[in-house]
């Protein structure tokens, strides 16, 4: 063996988004606990049901993405969206939500998910 295969595999280590080889199951019960957590730190901007419509949205530039119907810049897969939350994205209201812990980020991108897929 020549090591090709090794570092074909830290290559693809390296290009995962971080936190996504390992997210946690997908239950009901994190489902819950992302919606609770969407409704604490997400409404007020992207409005109850991820339509962009919350009461600070008005007030932001560029305004908040709408869950259902927008493309979402990062992605829209959870391990993408876990990412953005982690991350934030410059230039928007859009913050890394580092005060979670990340089994909360993951409820809360399992979440989005939801919210983008009932949107459709």
């Amino acid at each position: 063996m020549t090591g090709k295969p090794h570092a074909l595999a830290a290559t693809l280590l390296l290009a995962a988004p971080a936190g996504a080889a390992n997210p946690p199951k997908r239950t009901p019960e994190l489902l819950e606990k992302g919606r609770a957590s969407f409704g604490r730190n997400c409404s007020a901007c992207h409005g109850e049901k991820g339509a962009g419509d919350g009461i600070a949205a008005a007030a932001l530039s560029p305004k908040p993405r709408n869950f259902g119907t927008e493309r979402f810049k990062n992605g829209s897969k959870p391990a993408q969206i876990f990412e953005t939350l982690k991350k934030g994205v410059p230039g928007s209201a859009m913050v890394a939500f580092t005060n979670l812990s990340e089994e909360e980020r993951w409820a809360l991108a399992y979440w989005v998910s939801e919210l983008s897929a009932a949107g459709k």
